[in-house]
């Protein structure tokens, strides 16, 4: 299961993975999401906050992931991974030949740092002289 939660006024959009992930999960997240995309543009950030990855469900969820990561990394500014997981502290470096957005990675219980480094993302309507 994916619990998300798109903060709307920083333009960051939270994934909490807690369970397997599922196909459905991502479609669920694809629908919250592109409705923003469409009305206000890129995103500043996506935060991921899992202590520990709890893998996908089956070979359709993996296909499920990969889809959503083709169809929405020219939307994103910044990754952060917030984990003691090794596989997401090595993500962000295998993460970076395949994606656009800058990638991060947090130790767990960091959350408040990784947001405030996504915050601090340029995205295409930001004005040069902030």
């Amino acid at each position: 299961m994916l619990k998300y939660e798109l903060l709307r006024d920083d333009g960051i959009f939270v994934l909490k993975p807690d369970g397997a992930l599922e196909a459905s999960d991502f479609e669920r997240v694809a629908r919250e999401l592109d409705p923003y995309i469409e009305e206000r543009g890129d995103l500043r950030g996506l935060l991921i906050e899992a202590e520990s990855f709890p893998g996908w469900g089956d070979i359709a969820a993996f296909i499920s992931h990969l889809r959503f990561i083709r169809d929405h990394h020219h939307h994103i500014a910044r990754v952060a991974a917030v984990s003691d997981s090794a596989f997401l502290s090595i993500a962000p470096h295998i993460a970076s030949y395949f994606v656009n957005a800058e990638v991060r990675h947090f130790e767990f219980g960091s959350r408040d740092a990784a947001i405030a480094w996504l915050r601090d993302a340029r995205v295409g309507g930001d004005d040069a002289s902030q």
